[in-house]
C-alpha cells in the first residue's frame, strides 16, 4: 500500500501503477466534503464514470449513484462440481448448449420468468417506495437469467483443488441501468439546487440519505443487488442442469455469490458511514470472496483478511489496462487467439471487435493478487477451460 497525501483526505492505493485519469478521479473523491477518513484504491483500479472502478469510498450522510455505477449489484457466482475433469469434446457440447439456453448480449427471454424467481419471491414493488422498479418490474422478468455483454461471462474452470468449477459474472442488466440513471439525474438536480458543492465535471453528484430520493435510491439499489444475485442464480441453475445432462450423477456445492458494485451502511473507525464499492469486493476477516481474471488467466476463491485500511475490501478482478476501443486498435487478433489456444482454452475471441475482452486488454492478474496479499488469502486457483461471452 502507498499513501498519497496531496488532497484533503489521504488516498491509500494498492495499485502498482495508476494512470493520470484514474488518479484524478481518486483525488476528486478525496476532496469531497462528505468523504470520510481516506479513499482506498484497489490494485485493479482503472478509470470509470466519476469514481474509479476498483475504488472504495466511505461517505457521511450521503450516497453517490455514480460511485456505485450503472450495473448495480454486478458480481460473480461460483459453484464447485464433483467432476475431476472434462474432455474437449464434452466441453464443446456443453458450451454450445449454454449458448442456446441462456440469452447472451442484448438478448432477453421471449417470455417473462416466474415471479417466484424475482427478489424475495416477487415481493410487492410499490410505486411510492420503488418509483423505478415499479415501472421496470415486468421488463425485469424478461431479463432475469440473461448474461449481458461487455466483461460478463460464463466459464467452466479447473481448480487446483482437483475439481471442475462453473463461474458466472453478470449484474442487474437494464433494470440496474434504469435505476442508476434515474437517481443520478436527481442527484445532479439536488447538487445544482444546493450550491454546486461538487463540481459537475467530477460526475459525483450526491443525495443525502435523509431525503426521500436518497432513501428511495438506497432501497432500489438494494433491490437491484438482489435482482443481480437472482439473475446469476437462475443462469447457474441452467448451467448446472446442462452439466448434469452430460455428466449424470454430478453433484454441486452451494453457490458462492459476491457482488462488487453497491453502497452499504457500515461501521468503520468509530463512525457509521455509507461505503461505496465500485468494482471492489468486500473482504471482511474470514469472508469468502471471488476474484475473476480475464478469459486467458486464473480466477481465485479467496479469504478476506479484514484489512481496515481498505475498508475491508479487495479487488474485483484483474482490471482493464486498455480501454475497449484502445484494445480493438492496439491488440493483434491472431496473437490473442494463439495465446488462448496455446493454453487449450475454448474462448470467445472471433473478430477484431472481440479484442476489447481479450486477455491483453487486462492487467496481469498475478501482479494484482501479489499487490493485495494484505487484503486476501488465496484458497483456490481456477484455470479457465471454456469461456462464453455476450
Amino acid at each position: 500500500m502507498k499513501t498519497i497525501v496531496t488532497e484533503n483526505l489521504p488516498i491509500k492505493t494498492w495499485a502498482a501503477t495508476i494512470d493520470e485519469n484514474t488518479l484524478n478521479q481518486a483525488k476528486n473523491l478525496a476532496n469531497l466534503p462528505f468523504a470520510y477518513k481516506h479513499i482506498a484504491i484497489m490494485p485493479d483500479a482503472h478509470v470509470g464514470y466519476g469514481m474509479p472502478i476498483g475504488g472504495v469510498a466511505a461517505m457521511k450522510g450521503i450516497v453517490i449513484p455514480n460511485a456505485v455505477g450503472v450495473d448495480i449489484g454486478c458480481g460473480v457466482a461460483a459453484v464447485q462440481t464433483s467432476l475431476s475433469g472434462l474432455d474437449t469434446a464434452q466441453l464443446k457440447k456443453m458450451i454450445n448448449e449454454v449458448r442456446k439456453s441462456i440469452p447472451l448480449g442484448f438478448k432477453h427471454h421471449k417470455r417473462p420468468q416466474s415471479d417466484k424467481l424475482m427478489p424475495d419471491g416477487g415481493m410487492v414493488v410499490s410505486e411510492k417506495k420503488f418509483p423505478v422498479m415499479s415501472r421496470e418490474y415486468q421488463k425485469g422478468r424478461m431479463q432475469l437469467g440473461t448474461l449481458g455483454g461487455g466483461n460478463h461471462f460464463i466459464e467452466i474452470q479447473k481448480g487446483d483443488d482437483g475439481y471442475i468449477w462453473i463461474m458466472i459474472h453478470s449484474g442487474s442488466r437494464n433494470v440496474g441501468y434504469q435505476v442508476a440513471g434515474h437517481y443520478n439525474q436527481l442527484a445532479k438536480e439536488y447538487n445544482s439546487r444546493h450550491g454546486q458543492k461538487v463540481p459537475s465535471q467530477w460526475q459525483l453528484d450526491y443525495l443525502p440519505v435523509s431525503t426521500k430520493n436518497g432513501t428511495n435510491y438506497l432501497r432500489e439499489m438494494e433491490y437491484c443487488v438482489h435482482f443481480a444475485e437472482a439473475n446469476r442464480r437462475e443462469m447457474m441453475r441452467v448451467a448446472c442442469a446442462i452439466t448434469t445432462d452430460f455428466n449424470p450423477g454430478v453433484t454441486f456445492s452451494e453457490p458462492l455469490d459476491i457482488a462488487h458494485n453497491y453502497a452499504a451502511r457500515e461501521h468503520h473507525f468509530g463512525e457509521d458511514v455509507i461505503v461505496h464499492r465500485k468494482g471492489a469486493t468486500r473482504a471482511t476477516e474470514g469472508a469468502i470472496g471471488i476474484i475473476p481474471g480475464s478469459q486467458g488467466s486464473s480466477s481465485f476463491i479467496v479469504n478476506g483478511r479484514g484489512n481496515l485500511e481498505s475498508f475491508s475490501s479487495c479487488s474485483h478482478g484483474a482490471g482493464r489496462k486498455l480501454g475497449r476501443k484502445q484494445a480493438q486498435k492496439k491488440l493483434d487478433l491472431q496473437l490473442e487467439i494463439e495465446k488462448l489456444e496455446s493454453q487449450g482454452i475454448l474462448h470467445s475471441i472471433r473478430h477484431k471487435k472481440n479484442l476489447d475482452e481479450a486477455a491483453g486488454a487486462y492487467k496481469n492478474i498475478e501482479e494484482v493478487m501479489a499487490n493485495q496479499q494484505d487484503l486476501v488469502e488465496i484458497i483456490t486457483r481456477l484455470q479457465p477451460l471454456a469461456v462464453v461471452k455476450g
